[in-house]
């Protein structure tokens, strides 16, 4: 079927073609070269016709298995949903603990592919992704061992989503100005400082933070802050969703 003829245009809603013989090319070596480009390049890097070549195979052998990149991009994304730690139940220090240790995994996951949060949007129906599925079964079953209502777990399960993914586009976007740069971080800070500090001289509120910020490690200032926000959803959802028992 073709792909513009389907109820919903996503690999994870075609029917897998049943095959007599076994193609040269296999679908995870598509996914894996696909990822690897994206990782070295970026997403304005992705094509068919440029992925086909990197193979040394031809446009046959590549739409056997995926359609066109619309499907290729649903298939990289859930194959990088697939390295986040999924929670398990049962954590001894109880779901905030097992929630919060899931959700510095997706950040940390998304900081090392930062092209993704560019196409999250756009990923198709991704949520039917094998491992994204896996993902918020493990989650949505945290949440409920932890109190929360099945409906209350999925809007806790969004609501910590939107938070990760909300920071990590703006670490994401961050990262890769740097990384195009040539520069690290403290030295782009450093170099960017008598900028910030004339911008800032009318605003004291913003004068006094940039002051206190100037000078401290900013990858710890980063992990300090997502961290701080993350406790501060998870208290938020467990005072607002969990009936008073």
């Amino acid at each position: 079927m073709p792909a513009d003829e389907q109820p919903f245009p996503s690999v994870w809603a075609r029917p897998q073609r049943r095959r007599r013989e076994q193609p040269a090319l296999s679908r995870e070596q598509i996914v894996a070269a696909a990822l690897r480009l994206l990782d070295a390049e970026g997403i304005d890097a992705l094509s068919m016709r440029k992925l086909g070549t990197l193979l040394n195979a031809g446009a046959t052998s590549m739409y056997t298995h995926v359609a066109n990149k619309d499907e290729l991009i649903e298939l990289v994304v859930d194959e990088v949903y697939g390295e986040i730690d999924v929670p398990v139940l049962g954590d001894a220090a109880g779901w905030r603990a097992a929630i919060t240790g899931c959700a510095h995994s997706i950040r940390s996951t998304l900081l090392r592919h930062p092209w993704i949060v560019s196409v999250l949007g756009e990923a198709g129906v991704a949520y039917l992704g094998p491992n994204l599925m896996r993902l918020t079964e493990a989650i949505l079953a945290v949440f409920e061992e932890g109190g929360f209502p099945l409906e209350a777990a999925d809007q806790a399960m969004n609501t910590v989503f939107a938070y990760v993914i909300g920071m990590s586009t703006s670490e994401a976007a961050w990262l890769t100005m740097l990384a195009r740069s040539g520069q690290g971080e403290q030295e782009w800070a450093e170099r960017l400082w008598p900028a910030a500090q004339r911008a800032v001289q009318d605003y004291p509120r913003q004068r006094k933070l940039y002051a206190a910020q100037r000078g401290q490690n900013l990858r710890s200032t980063r992990d300090g802050e997502f961290a701080a926000g993350l406790d501060c959803v998870l208290h938020g959802l467990a005072t607002r969703l969990v009936p008073a028992g």
